[in-house]
Order: structure tokens, then sequence, then C-alpha cells
């Protein structure tokens, strides 16, 4: 059963529990014990609630599409009364919540079961998962000296190793994107508000932060947003309507589209020469299939987004810290390097700084749609610009906040696609279609125009079935 769960997609699952052919139960013991064998080497499985999800098995699962299919839900975020947090923090070590998230609803009306959390780095900054309050770093299923990615690692990691199916996770720069291009699964970023954020929150760093998902399969993901979306109550905005849903979408292709290609980052920079040559050959499936392929490089403000969005975020991590402990400088038995120096950094920027920050990220949205409106239907380029990164590379030691975003060897030079997307609110997607030859997985990014969720999705579901990745298996899954 171990085995069976380890190669199979949430649908699937689903599909056997519908049909009698294995219990939830069955299900649950076989995750459990993915766990107990797999994490030990991963560190990627935390704060695990059995007897909160034995519970909920022998009350009756809603009758939803997810229906007995074991999950874990972001340590970091997605609140949930049965499900304390440490919000990958030690400062927040071991938090509870009087009620459940918009989005944990939504989740636990798919039927599934929720047995814990997985890890996140601290206030989720960063593309790498290794956090002090978890007492090491979360590791690649593909290579335990390499990083499964951040924010969303320890959901990327228990995907790949075959512990669970599918698992919850946000993206605020990539986070969802980055842990799926390391992995070697898919991940969706939905365009902005397409998915609820309260009642916690009325919107996460300025809007650019949404919750996602890791699976193995489009269809899974299609699924999930097609029983997550719509505003909630009170929401200070919402997305644009869809008009069949994410599901619908991927039953059939897309018209033939007008695809940007860029080899390069999106300044023009060049990149790794296998990650080069896997945007390359993604372009030539492309073509094979009938799209125009031509290369694209957009005409925004790049620079100006990067030095916004990081304020946005220092200023966010230091909002969560003050909240916490009021006006005093964090200590380090409390705070990691990088948010002890987001929290300084912060303390430097004038008042009116959050709002002109906010005003960028805004302009940049609307340059990035202008680059669509007058160009490209679908963007294609790397997801990141090197393979996945050593364990080690990106941990929160330095207090140099904005080094360790912008410098030559931060976060930004070794992921500077995906941010971009979630400053201007468009949807993106990580498909995992080529592997380095040290046999690390790359991913190959797709973006396309606000609100255009389902032509995405749908050109993703159609290069799945060219180019299928479902036989792919990590060596720790088996």
């Amino acid at each position: 059963m171990t085995g069976d769960l380890g190669a199979t997609d949430a649908t699937e699952l689903a599909a056997w529990v519908a049909k009698g052919e294995v219990t939830p139960t069955e299900l649950l013991d076989a995750a459990l014990a993915a766990v107990e064998a797999r994490n030990p080497a991963l560190n990627a499985v935390v704060l695990m609630q059995e007897g909160v999800a034995r519970r909920a098995i022998a009350e009756g699962l809603p009758q939803g599409p997810f229906r007995g299919v074991p999950f874990l839900i972001k340590d970091l975020g997605c609140e949930a009364v049965d499900f304390p947090s440490h919000n990958g923090s030690r400062l927040l070590a071991n938090t509870t919540y009087a009620r459940d998230s918009s989005i944990f609803a939504r989740i636990k009306a798919t039927g599934v079961v929720t047995f814990g959390r997985t890890t996140s780095p601290e206030g989720g900054i960063g593309a790498a998962t290794e956090s002090a309050v978890y007492g090491g770093p979360t590791r690649n299923p593909w290579s335990l000296e390499h990083t499964s990615g951040g924010s969303s690692g320890g959901a990327g990691a228990a995907v790949a190793a075959g512990i669970v199916a599918m698992a919850h996770g946000s993206d605020g720069g990539g986070s969802v994107r980055i842990p799926a291009a390391s992995c070697g699964l898919f991940g969706f970023k939905p365009t902005r508000a397409r998915l609820p954020d309260g009642p916690f929150a009325g919107e996460g760093w300025a809007g650019m932060a949404i919750d996602g998902f890791l699976t193995r399969s489009v269809r899974d993901t299609a699924v999930m947003l097609d029983a997550c979306e719509g505003a909630d109550l009170g929401a200070p905005y919402c997305a644009p309507p869809l008009d069949r849903g994410h599901a619908a979408a991927i039953s059939h292709p897309p018209r033939r589209l007008r695809i940007g290609i860029c080899d390069t980052t999106l300044t023009g920079d060049p990149i790794h020469p296998e990650v080069a040559e896997a945007v390359r050959a993604a372009g030539r499936l492309l073509e094979s299939l009938g799209h125009r392929v031509e290369p694209a490089l957009p005409r925004a403000d790049v620079p100006m987004m990067m030095r916004a969005w990081t304020d946005i975020v220092g200023i966010g991590t230091a909002l969560s810290i003050r909240a916490k402990i009021g006006n005093r400088a964090p200590r380090a038995d409390e705070v990691e390097g990088v948010g002890r120096g987001a929290w300084a950094y912060a303390e430097t920027l004038h008042p009116t700084r959050y709002l002109q920050a906010v005003g960028e990220i805004h302009a940049f949205g609307r340059q990035m749609a202008g680059f669509f409106d007058q160009g490209p239907d679908i963007l294609l380029s790397a997801t990141l610009a090197e393979p996945p990164a050593r364990v080690g590379r990106f941990a929160h030691r330095t207090e140099d906040y904005v080094a360790y975003r912008t410098g030559p060897e931060g976060i930004f030079a070794y992921s500077p696609f995906c941010a971009i997307f979630n400053a201007s609110g468009q949807p993106a997607a990580s498909l995992p279609l080529a592997w380095s030859k040290g046999g690390l997985p790359i991913g190959v990014h797709l973006a396309a125009a606000f609100g255009q969720d389902e032509l995405l999705i749908g050109l993703c579901a159609e290069v799945e079935r060219a180019s299928p990745w479902a036989g792919k298996r990590a060596p720790i899954a088996g």
C-alpha cells in the first residue's frame, strides 16, 4: 500500500476510496508508515496530529472530490483549530487558533484527511527551508545534499518522497513554484485573490502572497483549485470570474497560442546552460504541438519591482515580530539572522515607504499587463536560474536581509522569475520537464495574463499529456 500511495495521484486515490478498493484508514496508515520510513532523512513533516485524522475518519468525511486522501498543510498560514503551528519560527512556536481559516475550511470540505504540517523557513522568506525551530534543514528527496526549495519546501519534499500525493503550500515570491521545480512536481500560482486569505489576513504581502498546492498531476491541482477558489466574506478584492473552471479547462487542449520564450533572466542575463536548454526544449515541444514560439523579453522595470518586493516583505516580517514582542529588538534565540536583519532594515525605512512600494508593485503589474496585451499569450522561461542549490547556501544565518534577497549571490539571482508574477498578480506555473546531468529536477515556467488561469492550466495539461512526468520518482520514494 505504501508503494502504491507514492506512485499515484490524489484523484486516483480518491477513486479507489469511492470504489471501496481501499479505505481512508488504510491510506492514512500508509502515509504514516511513509513518514516513519522517509521523514527522518528529509525533515519535512512536523506537528503530526494522527488522532485528529483518525477522528475525522470515524466521524465521517465530507463527500468531496478527494474523500479519504491523506493530506498535509504548510506550517505557515492555513490556520486551523486542530493544527497548532510554529509558522517556521521559534518566536511563534505552538501558536493555536480559535477558528479555521477560509482556505483550510475549503480544503477540509474536499474530504482530505489532514494529519500534520510541513516545514517552512522562518517568515516564509527564502528559496530553501532551513528553520531552527525544526532542528535542521529540509532536504530534497532527489538528493539529500540539496534543498527541496522554499518556502513550501516541506510540502514539496513530502509529495516528491511519496508520503502524500498532494500537499498545501503558499506562494509569495515563488514559494510553491520553487519547491515544485526543486522536487520534480507541478506547482501553480493562481491569479491574485483567486483563493481566500481571511479571516486572519486581509491580504498577504500587499496581495503578492496566495495559497496553492504541490501535486504530481495537473488534474489534482485543477480540481483542488476549483474546490477552494473564490473570495471569502469581506475580502478586499477578488479575481476575475472563471468561465468553466480549472477542471473543465484541462479536459481539452487550449487554442493554438503565441508563446514568448526567454532562455535568459527577464533582464537578459544568462542562466545555467542546462536550465537554458530545458527552456529551449520546452519551446520545441510547444512548437511541435502547433503553438507559435518566438523570443520575448518583457519591457518592465524588474529592479524597481525587486526593491519594492524586498521592502514590503521586510516590513511585513518586522510587523509579525513586533506583534509578538513589541518594540524591542528580537534576540538571536527568538528570531534567526535574516528575520532580525529584516526587522532592523524595516526600522530604517521612512513611514511612507510602504505605500510607495505598493504603488511601485502596482505600476509593475500594469507594465506586465501591457506586455501580455501587446505580445504573447504565454511567457515561457525557467523557474530557477540553476538546478537546486545545496543545503546551507540559503540558510538564515546572515543578518544582511537586503543582500540575502537582492545581492549577487542572493535569492533573486537564484530565482529571478517567480516573484515577478507575484508582483504582477498573474497566474504562473512550474512544470517538471527536465532533469540535470546530476539527476536533479529542473522546472520550466509558464505564465499568462491576469485572470487567464484556465488558459494557463489547460496548456499545462496539454504539455503533461505530450511529455508525461508521472513515471519519474525520487530515489527515496522507492
